[in-house]
Protein backbone atom coordinates (compact mmCIF):
# COMPACT_ATOMS: atom_id res chain seq x y z
CA UNK A 1 0.00 0.00 0.00
CA UNK A 2 1.42 3.22 -0.94
CA UNK A 3 2.74 5.99 1.99
CA UNK A 4 1.30 8.71 2.43
CA UNK A 5 4.11 11.44 2.49
CA UNK A 6 1.71 14.56 3.51
CA UNK A 7 0.97 12.68 6.93
CA UNK A 8 4.18 11.18 7.12
CA UNK A 9 5.70 14.40 7.10
CA UNK A 10 3.37 16.05 9.77
CA UNK A 11 4.71 12.57 11.88
CA UNK A 12 8.13 14.39 11.76
CA UNK A 13 7.17 17.55 12.84
CA UNK A 14 5.15 16.23 15.08
CA UNK A 15 8.12 14.76 16.24
CA UNK A 16 10.53 17.36 16.38
CA UNK A 17 7.71 19.44 18.13
CA UNK A 18 7.71 17.15 21.25
CA UNK A 19 11.68 17.29 21.33
CA UNK A 20 11.24 20.66 21.67
CA UNK A 21 8.68 21.22 24.05
CA UNK A 22 10.32 18.13 26.19
CA UNK A 23 13.85 20.24 26.25
CA UNK A 24 11.43 23.65 27.24
CA UNK A 25 10.19 20.88 29.80
CA UNK A 26 13.83 19.99 31.18
CA UNK A 27 14.94 24.00 31.23
CA UNK A 28 11.92 24.23 33.65
CA UNK A 29 12.35 21.28 36.19
CA UNK A 30 16.24 22.30 36.50
CA UNK A 31 14.90 25.50 37.62
CA UNK A 32 12.86 23.99 39.51
CA UNK A 33 15.34 21.72 40.96
CA UNK A 34 17.67 24.25 41.63
CA UNK A 35 15.21 26.30 43.68
CA UNK A 36 14.05 23.66 45.84
CA UNK A 37 17.63 22.85 46.82
CA UNK A 38 17.74 26.64 48.06
CA UNK A 39 14.01 25.96 50.02
CA UNK A 40 15.87 22.94 51.46
CA UNK A 41 18.40 24.44 52.54
CA UNK A 42 16.03 27.27 54.31
CA UNK A 43 13.94 24.91 55.98
CA UNK A 44 17.15 23.02 57.64
CA UNK A 45 18.63 26.53 58.85
CA UNK A 46 15.09 27.41 60.21
CA UNK A 47 14.88 24.03 61.79
CA UNK A 48 18.52 24.70 63.09
CA UNK A 49 17.22 27.78 64.90
CA UNK A 50 14.19 26.51 65.97
CA UNK A 51 16.55 23.66 68.04
CA UNK A 52 18.81 25.87 69.61
CA UNK A 53 16.25 28.06 70.98
CA UNK A 54 14.32 25.08 72.39
CA UNK A 55 17.86 24.45 74.07
CA UNK A 56 18.83 27.75 74.86
CA UNK A 57 15.29 28.29 76.64
CA UNK A 58 15.74 24.98 78.04
CA UNK A 59 19.29 26.09 79.90
CA UNK A 60 17.26 29.47 81.19
CA UNK A 61 19.08 31.96 78.79
CA UNK A 62 18.21 33.43 75.66
CA UNK A 63 20.06 33.10 71.61
CA UNK A 64 19.82 35.31 68.57
CA UNK A 65 20.57 33.55 65.37
CA UNK A 66 21.08 35.67 62.37
CA UNK A 67 20.75 35.35 59.17
CA UNK A 68 18.08 33.01 59.59
CA UNK A 69 14.27 33.09 57.31
CA UNK A 70 11.43 33.08 58.73
CA UNK A 71 9.05 30.06 58.06
CA UNK A 72 6.47 33.30 55.93
CA UNK A 73 9.89 33.55 53.88
CA UNK A 74 10.31 29.52 53.29
CA UNK A 75 6.75 28.89 52.30
CA UNK A 76 7.10 31.78 50.12
CA UNK A 77 9.89 30.21 48.39
CA UNK A 78 8.63 27.01 47.88
CA UNK A 79 5.52 28.69 46.59
CA UNK A 80 7.99 30.40 43.91
CA UNK A 81 9.36 27.01 43.04
CA UNK A 82 6.05 24.70 43.33
CA UNK A 83 5.12 27.07 40.08
CA UNK A 84 8.34 26.20 37.83
CA UNK A 85 7.56 22.37 39.23
CA UNK A 86 3.81 23.01 37.79
CA UNK A 87 4.84 24.40 34.27
CA UNK A 88 7.05 21.11 33.91
CA UNK A 89 4.15 18.86 34.88
CA UNK A 90 2.13 20.62 32.37
CA UNK A 91 4.58 21.15 29.49
CA UNK A 92 5.05 17.38 29.57
CA UNK A 93 1.93 16.25 29.59
CA UNK A 94 1.60 18.71 26.33
CA UNK A 95 4.90 16.83 25.18
CA UNK A 96 3.31 13.63 25.47
CA UNK A 97 0.12 14.55 23.40
CA UNK A 98 2.17 15.72 20.41
CA UNK A 99 4.63 12.88 20.91
CA UNK A 100 1.47 10.30 20.59
CA UNK A 101 0.00 12.75 17.88
CA UNK A 102 3.11 11.81 16.11
CA UNK A 103 3.17 8.17 16.90
CA UNK A 104 -0.40 7.84 15.42
CA UNK A 105 0.46 9.97 12.45
CA UNK A 106 3.46 8.01 11.09
CA UNK A 107 0.92 4.64 11.69
CA UNK A 108 -1.42 6.72 9.38
CA UNK A 109 0.94 7.45 7.00
CA UNK A 110 2.04 3.47 6.45
CA UNK A 111 -1.34 2.62 7.23
CA UNK A 112 0.39 -0.26 9.98
CA UNK A 113 1.40 0.00 13.74
CA UNK A 114 4.35 1.91 13.54
CA UNK A 115 7.11 -1.03 14.53
CA UNK A 116 8.14 -1.46 11.64
CA UNK A 117 12.01 -0.16 11.86
CA UNK A 118 14.15 0.82 15.13
CA UNK A 119 13.34 4.84 15.01
CA UNK A 120 9.94 3.73 15.38
CA UNK A 121 10.28 1.29 18.38
CA UNK A 122 12.38 4.35 19.87
CA UNK A 123 9.57 6.25 18.82
CA UNK A 124 6.92 4.33 20.65
CA UNK A 125 8.71 3.36 23.67
CA UNK A 126 10.05 6.96 24.47
CA UNK A 127 6.34 7.61 24.25
CA UNK A 128 5.51 4.52 26.85
CA UNK A 129 8.32 5.86 29.35
CA UNK A 130 6.77 9.75 29.01
CA UNK A 131 3.30 8.27 29.77
CA UNK A 132 4.17 5.60 32.88
CA UNK A 133 6.47 8.60 34.03
CA UNK A 134 3.87 11.72 33.76
CA UNK A 135 1.03 9.37 35.58
CA UNK A 136 3.65 7.97 38.14
CA UNK A 137 4.83 11.43 38.83
CA UNK A 138 1.36 13.55 39.36
CA UNK A 139 1.86 13.96 43.24
CA UNK A 140 3.91 17.19 43.99
CA UNK A 141 7.07 15.38 45.65
CA UNK A 142 7.40 13.34 42.78
CA UNK A 143 8.13 16.57 40.33
CA UNK A 144 11.95 16.82 41.42
CA UNK A 145 12.56 13.94 39.68
CA UNK A 146 11.71 14.68 35.98
CA UNK A 147 15.36 15.94 35.10
CA UNK A 148 16.54 12.34 35.65
CA UNK A 149 13.75 10.79 33.38
CA UNK A 150 13.84 13.92 30.59
CA UNK A 151 17.30 13.97 30.21
CA UNK A 152 17.76 10.00 29.04
CA UNK A 153 14.15 10.18 27.25
CA UNK A 154 15.90 13.43 25.14
CA UNK A 155 18.93 10.96 24.17
CA UNK A 156 17.16 8.49 23.30
CA UNK A 157 14.69 11.08 20.77
CA UNK A 158 17.70 12.66 19.65
CA UNK A 159 19.70 9.66 18.86
CA UNK A 160 16.39 8.08 17.21
CA UNK A 161 15.55 10.89 15.40
CA UNK A 162 19.16 11.28 13.90
CA UNK A 163 21.28 8.53 13.54
CA UNK A 164 17.96 5.85 13.41
CA UNK A 165 15.63 7.92 11.51
CA UNK A 166 14.04 6.23 8.40
CA UNK A 167 11.55 6.96 5.99
CA UNK A 168 7.99 5.68 6.49
CA UNK A 169 7.85 2.29 3.91
CA UNK A 170 6.26 -0.60 4.03
CA UNK A 171 7.69 -3.37 6.52
CA UNK A 172 9.54 -6.23 5.53
CA UNK A 173 7.64 -9.32 4.77
CA UNK A 174 9.08 -11.52 7.64
CA UNK A 175 7.15 -8.26 10.01
CA UNK A 176 3.92 -8.53 8.02
CA UNK A 177 1.91 -10.13 10.12
CA UNK A 178 -1.02 -9.77 12.77
CA UNK A 179 1.51 -10.45 15.63
CA UNK A 180 3.33 -7.27 14.70
CA UNK A 181 1.63 -5.03 17.02
CA UNK A 182 0.89 -7.52 19.49
CA UNK A 183 4.40 -8.83 20.57
CA UNK A 184 5.89 -5.49 20.05
CA UNK A 185 3.70 -3.24 21.68
CA UNK A 186 3.76 -5.28 24.67
CA UNK A 187 7.54 -6.02 24.63
CA UNK A 188 8.04 -1.94 24.24
CA UNK A 189 5.69 -1.38 27.18
CA UNK A 190 7.45 -3.53 29.61
CA UNK A 191 10.99 -2.61 28.92
CA UNK A 192 9.70 1.37 28.86
CA UNK A 193 8.36 0.53 32.95
CA UNK A 194 11.71 -1.36 32.85
CA UNK A 195 14.06 1.56 32.22
CA UNK A 196 11.80 3.81 35.09
CA UNK A 197 12.46 1.26 37.55
CA UNK A 198 16.12 1.14 36.69
CA UNK A 199 16.66 4.77 36.78
CA UNK A 200 14.78 5.16 39.89
CA UNK A 201 17.36 2.35 41.47
CA UNK A 202 20.15 4.27 40.31
CA UNK A 203 18.58 7.47 42.03
CA UNK A 204 18.34 5.13 45.04
CA UNK A 205 21.97 4.31 45.16
CA UNK A 206 22.46 7.95 44.71
CA UNK A 207 20.56 9.00 48.03
CA UNK A 208 21.75 6.32 50.19
CA UNK A 209 25.34 7.13 49.31
CA UNK A 210 24.72 10.84 49.99
CA UNK A 211 21.79 10.29 53.03
CA UNK A 212 18.99 13.17 53.49
CA UNK A 213 20.60 15.91 55.84
CA UNK A 214 24.13 14.57 55.44
CA UNK A 215 24.84 15.19 51.88
CA UNK A 216 28.69 16.53 50.75
CA UNK A 217 30.36 17.91 47.99
CA UNK A 218 29.13 18.17 44.33
CA UNK A 219 26.91 14.74 44.43
CA UNK A 220 25.74 15.78 47.57
CA UNK A 221 24.19 19.09 45.98
CA UNK A 222 23.10 16.91 43.37
CA UNK A 223 21.42 14.63 45.18
CA UNK A 224 19.94 17.29 47.88
CA UNK A 225 16.29 17.63 46.46
CA UNK A 226 15.79 14.02 45.53
CA UNK A 227 12.98 11.77 47.96
CA UNK A 228 14.54 9.88 50.81
CA UNK A 229 16.49 6.31 49.55
CA UNK A 230 13.40 4.40 51.12
CA UNK A 231 10.76 6.53 48.45
CA UNK A 232 13.04 5.79 45.86
CA UNK A 233 13.46 2.03 46.66
CA UNK A 234 9.76 1.20 46.68
CA UNK A 235 9.04 2.67 43.43
CA UNK A 236 11.82 0.59 41.75
CA UNK A 237 9.86 -1.90 43.13
CA UNK A 238 6.45 -1.35 42.32
CA UNK A 239 7.46 -0.71 38.81
CA UNK A 240 9.52 -3.81 39.00
CA UNK A 241 7.17 -5.58 39.72
CA UNK A 242 4.95 -4.49 36.46
CA UNK A 243 7.82 -5.04 34.40
CA UNK A 244 8.28 -8.93 35.16
CA UNK A 245 4.51 -9.96 33.90
CA UNK A 246 4.41 -7.77 31.40
CA UNK A 247 7.74 -8.01 29.86
CA UNK A 248 7.65 -12.11 30.22
CA UNK A 249 4.33 -12.06 28.04
CA UNK A 250 5.73 -9.84 25.69
CA UNK A 251 9.01 -12.57 25.27
CA UNK A 252 5.89 -15.29 25.36
CA UNK A 253 3.86 -14.07 22.26
CA UNK A 254 7.15 -13.34 20.49
CA UNK A 255 8.26 -16.83 20.97
CA UNK A 256 4.33 -18.05 19.76
CA UNK A 257 5.19 -15.74 16.84
CA UNK A 258 8.75 -17.38 16.08
CA UNK A 259 6.84 -20.69 15.51
CA UNK A 260 4.93 -19.38 12.93
CA UNK A 261 7.03 -17.40 11.26
CA UNK A 262 10.63 -20.00 12.00
CA UNK A 263 9.40 -23.46 12.55
CA UNK A 264 10.51 -22.53 15.92
CA UNK A 265 9.38 -21.19 19.52
CA UNK A 266 13.01 -20.61 20.35
CA UNK A 267 16.48 -20.58 18.53
CA UNK A 268 18.59 -18.52 20.89
CA UNK A 269 18.98 -15.91 18.51
CA UNK A 270 20.99 -12.85 19.92
CA UNK A 271 17.60 -10.62 20.69
CA UNK A 272 16.10 -13.55 22.18
CA UNK A 273 18.60 -14.52 23.97
CA UNK A 274 19.31 -10.87 25.71
CA UNK A 275 15.86 -10.43 26.32
CA UNK A 276 15.51 -13.18 28.38
CA UNK A 277 18.48 -12.24 29.98
CA UNK A 278 16.89 -9.61 31.03
CA UNK A 279 13.70 -10.82 32.35
CA UNK A 280 15.79 -13.02 34.62
CA UNK A 281 17.67 -10.07 35.75
CA UNK A 282 14.27 -8.34 36.67
CA UNK A 283 13.11 -11.23 38.20
CA UNK A 284 16.01 -11.99 40.56
CA UNK A 285 16.06 -7.95 41.37
CA UNK A 286 12.37 -8.95 42.89
CA UNK A 287 13.67 -11.96 44.46
CA UNK A 288 16.48 -10.07 46.02
CA UNK A 289 14.57 -7.40 46.98
CA UNK A 290 12.06 -9.82 48.91
CA UNK A 291 15.01 -11.65 50.77
CA UNK A 292 16.60 -10.87 53.93
CA UNK A 293 19.88 -9.22 53.71
CA UNK A 294 19.44 -8.17 50.30
CA UNK A 295 16.78 -5.31 50.65
CA UNK A 296 19.54 -2.46 50.51
CA UNK A 297 21.60 -1.25 47.72
CA UNK A 298 22.82 -5.48 46.59
CA UNK A 299 19.41 -6.03 45.12
CA UNK A 300 19.46 -2.38 43.25
CA UNK A 301 22.67 -3.22 40.97
CA UNK A 302 20.81 -5.94 40.13
CA UNK A 303 17.87 -3.71 38.49
CA UNK A 304 20.33 -1.36 37.26
CA UNK A 305 22.43 -4.49 35.48
CA UNK A 306 18.66 -5.36 33.90
CA UNK A 307 18.67 -1.64 32.55
CA UNK A 308 21.48 -1.74 31.20
CA UNK A 309 20.83 -5.23 29.15
CA UNK A 310 17.60 -3.77 28.22
CA UNK A 311 19.39 -0.58 26.50
CA UNK A 312 22.04 -3.11 24.97
CA UNK A 313 19.36 -5.09 23.38
CA UNK A 314 17.52 -2.18 21.72
CA UNK A 315 20.96 -0.65 20.37
CA UNK A 316 23.91 -3.10 19.93
CA UNK A 317 21.66 -5.91 19.09
CA UNK A 318 19.92 -4.15 16.70
CA UNK A 319 22.95 -2.88 15.27
CA UNK A 320 25.66 -4.38 15.24
CA UNK A 321 24.87 -8.29 15.97
CA UNK A 322 23.89 -10.33 13.04
CA UNK A 323 20.87 -12.00 13.56
CA UNK A 324 16.97 -13.22 12.96
CA UNK A 325 15.96 -9.36 14.52
CA UNK A 326 18.47 -7.46 12.16
CA UNK A 327 15.87 -6.46 10.25
CA UNK A 328 14.69 -4.26 13.12
CA UNK A 329 16.64 -1.31 12.36
CA UNK A 330 15.69 -0.95 8.79
CA UNK A 331 12.95 -0.07 6.89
Amino acid sequence: MPVNQTLSNFSDVAFQSAFIIYVLALVLSLIYYGRMQGVIDARRALARAEKKELVAVGDGGSTVVDDVPELAEVERLEARANKFGGMTQSLVWLGIIVHAVSVVLRGLATNRFPFGNLYEYVLVTTAFMMIGAAVVIQRKEWRIVWPWLLVPILALLFFGGTKLYADSAPVVPALQSNWLPIHVSIVSTGASIGMLSGIASLLYLLRIWQPQGQERGFFGTIAKPLPSAKKLDAMAYRTAILTLPVFGLGIVLGAIWAEAAWGRFWGWDPKETVSLISWVLYAAYLHARATAGWRNWKAAWINIAALATTIFNVFFINMVVSGLHSYAGLN
